[in-house]
């Protein structure tokens, strides 16, 4: 019968194998197409991401577009729901041109959102500057916290 001996990783003369080993980064390399594929395998998704804060008297919303133009982006609202649509266009490649990687993507993209009751709808505000959309939905003034005063009574009338 044999004896099986468990070394912790981090033993200083037992080096480990998958030390240097990141699964996520292995997934990548999993998913990701050689340059030297063909183009039309090599498009991507474009989808951008989004950062989302609350703050004291609004929600802020926050995306990287460059590339998209105003007028390739759409923001409506149905109810709490907040849509955003847009596309980037892909550039245009001449004959004779030679790419060593293409791995910016491009198309269209929609992202929705539930808002929480408290979002005031009617006034949100949108801004694209330099490549970056900025959202800012404000919160109803009904339901921002409010500090309550507390009356203290008499001790003598008890």
């Amino acid at each position: 019968m044999a004896t099986i001996i468990r070394r912790p990783v981090s033993a200083p003369n037992f080096p480990s194998l998958f030390a240097e080993f990141d699964p996520f980064r292995a997934m990548e390399g999993l998913f990701r197409v050689h340059p030297a594929a063909d183009a039309s395998l090599r498009h991507a998704e474009f989808a951008p991401s989004f950062d989302v804060k609350e703050t004291k008297d609004a929600f802020l919303f926050k995306a990287d577009l460059p590339g998209v133009k105003e007028s390739e982006l759409e923001i409506s609202h149905n109810g709490n729901r907040l849509s955003i649509a847009g596309k980037r266009e892909a550039e245009e490649r001449k004959d004779g041109e030679n790419y060593f990687m293409v791995e910016r993507s491009f198309g269209s993209f929609q992202r929705t959102f539930t808002l929480p009751e408290s979002a005031d709808v009617e006034q949100i505000k949108a801004d694209l500057s330099a490549g970056v959309l900025s959202i800012v939905i404000p919160k109803r003034t009904a339901s921002q916290p409010r500090k309550v005063s507390i009356n203290v009574g008499d001790a003598k009338k008890q």
